[in-house]
């Protein structure tokens, strides 16, 4: 049961989320669970943030829409219970094609203490997103919640455009999100930093990136105009890949010497947790 007092605590959350947005560099190392929510926490993190695919490997189910949604609510409701930090929740597609059901699952989210969400377009044209970003605005409205709606744009990612033609396509479909209700943009695989000042200067709403190889420096990005960076499901894949290095070092010698291992790579734990009798 919700109190009165943990309402109020998420009202609170929700403003204190929206200004975390408005100046300086907003740095989320996203988490999957209580306990590596409060790791997060003692590391320093302002707000905290999951990750699709850590959470979904925490309870053994492959990233991509595997993981059933009321196992996610169930996660975010155990963080927020045992964490005092704004959380955001990635809920990749909605977990569904239909607005009313993407909405639905905000609304569970928002009642267990959640106060932002990523939703993304990844393949589908970007006017599915545009109704989901509307049915989520429309839930938050009427729970009176400030919901930051992290809108991911897969342009870079899933290569939806041509080289030189990204950033336009990119801030097409800002201007559209924005539109729709959007709180912001996030932008996975753009790490040009002309393209970066470009997207930041024209979508209208906070940047959000993600850490990857060939970012620039911190204080570039500020100076770029990025208000979010997420570390994504890097720190869950080196966590997952020194427990299967240390794993096999028991298994293979009864010692637990085994010598630091590296980040085990996203499809290899995807693979780990796919499910045998799963055709797909």
């Amino acid at each position: 049961m919700t109190t009165i007092e943990e309402i109020a605590m998420s009202a609170c959350f929700d403003q204190q989320f929206q200004a975390l947005h408005e100046n300086g560099l907003l740095l989320l190392a996203n988490c999957w669970d209580p306990g590596s929510a409060r790791v997060a926490a003692l590391a320093g993190a302002p707000a905290l943030a999951t990750s699709s695919a850590a959470v979904a490997w925490s309870l053994g189910y492959p990233d991509g829409g595997k993981l059933p949604p009321h196992l996610l609510v169930d996660t975010a409701a155990r963080i927020c219970a045992r964490n005092h930090l704004p959380l955001t929740v990635d809920i990749e597609d909605g977990y569904s094609e239909d607005p009313a059901e993407a909405a639905r699952l905000a609304d569970e989210l928002m009642v267990a203490g959640v106060v932002g969400v990523n939703i993304e377009d990844g393949g589908a044209p970007a006017d599915l997103l545009c109704e989901k970003i509307v049915a989520l605005r429309k839930a938050a409205r009427e729970r009176s919640v400030a919901l930051f709606i992290n809108a991911r744009c897969d342009v870079y990612l899933r290569g939806l455009a041509p080289e030189g033609e990204r950033v336009a396509e990119v801030l097409a479909r800002a201007a559209r999100y924005r539109d729709a209700g959007a709180s912001g943009l996030f932008v996975p695989g753009l790490t040009n930093p002309d393209e970066i000042a470009a997207v930041a200067r024209g979508a209208g709403m906070p940047l959000n990136l993600m850490a990857l190889p060939g970012l620039p420096p911190l204080e570039e990005l500020r100076a770029l105009g990025v208000r979010r960076l997420s570390a994504g499901s890097a720190l869950a894949e080196g966590v997952f890949g020194l427990l299967k290095a240390g794993a096999a070092h028991f298994m293979a010698t009864g010692r637990l010497d085994a010598p630091a291992g590296g980040a085990a790579g996203y499809g290899e734990i995807n693979g780990w947790m796919q499910d045998p009798d799963d055709a797909d």
